[in-house]
């Protein structure tokens, strides 16, 4: 009997200590999109800004000459087309969805771009979720993407499950504030993409400080930040600290997030590029 090389795929043997070959629910992408990257934006809990982030790294990307689309998988708390300014229906051609091309050139696709009615509150349950998140890879014509970015729900249910299982997601940002609960939030987003076998590609913290418009000091209105010990104990770099901006704030409400300048983030960009 030969050595056992611990790979079951290559084996034939039915030895006690034979692994399940791993189940690819992965949904193919269909013939007229061609994304080069999928990055996921997540976070354990909501209100961190994960669509804030999600938008600004891909109007950055962008600006950087890049060619990015955003998948809003936040179904029931959909923000992304509203951030852009989108005000218009989703149309179908053929057997594919179309996705909303934002004037900067982001394509974007999320529920509120398929409802009459943007208030209306969609009342479904996960499995409905889900299919539609598996909907929005395989049935949107995206075109050629160097990026798509993932503007995932909060939390490590239905969603995040189907993301992680059926799209070939390349790595994970964590988003999360300077908060006494910061580690388990962040915990929680690392160890679920550490079970899915995705990489955590690092940290941001929103709302990280205020700079006062007056004296120009850095104020800590959550508190001391304690991202860079959680980033240390993971092993994980700090991509960036994002401020409290209410300059921010109004373009996003303006739907101008395109014309937001947010250098905190510039090195991390330079490194996607």
């Amino acid at each position: 009997m030969s050595e056992c090389t611990h790979d079951c795929s290559t084996c034939s043997s039915n030895c006690a200590d034979r692994k399940p070959a791993k189940e690819d629910f992965l949904k193919p992408m269909n013939k007229y999109s061609n994304i080069k990257k999928v990055v996921g934006i997540v976070s354990g809990k909501g209100g961190v800004g994960k669509s804030l982030v999600s938008c600004l790294l891909a109007s950055k990307c962008a600006k950087a000459g890049l060619k990015v689309g955003i998948l809003d998988a936040d179904i029931t708390g959909p923000s992304v087309p509203k951030s852009f300014g989108i005000t218009e229906r989703a149309m179908q051609e053929g057997e594919c969805l179309l996705p909303i091309e934002a004037d900067n050139g982001v394509k974007i696709m999320s529920i509120n771009l398929l409802l009459e009615d943007v208030n209306s509150p969609v009342v479904w349950r996960g499995p409905v979720i889900s299919g539609v998140i598996e909907q929005f890879w395989s049935d949107v014509k995206w075109g050629e993407l160097d990026y798509l970015f993932v503007d995932m729900p909060p939390g490590t249910g239905d969603v995040a499950l189907t993301v992680f299982q059926s799209l070939p997601i390349d790595g994970i940002v964590i988003v999360s504030t300077p908060q006494d609960l910061v580690k388990m939030i962040v915990n929680k987003a690392y160890n679920m993409a550490k079970l899915m076998d995705v990489a955590v590609l690092g940290l941001i913290e929103n709302m990280s400080y205020y700079v006062c418009e007056d004296c120009g000091k850095k104020i800590n209105i959550f508190g001391e930040s304690k991202i860079d010990e959680t980033a240390a104990e993971l092993g994980l770099p700090v991509l960036a600290k994002l401020p409290i901006n209410p300059k921010i704030n109004a373009l996003v409400d303006d739907g101008k997030i395109s014309s937001v300048e947010c250098s905190e983030l510039d090195e991390f960009i330079d490194a996607l590029i």
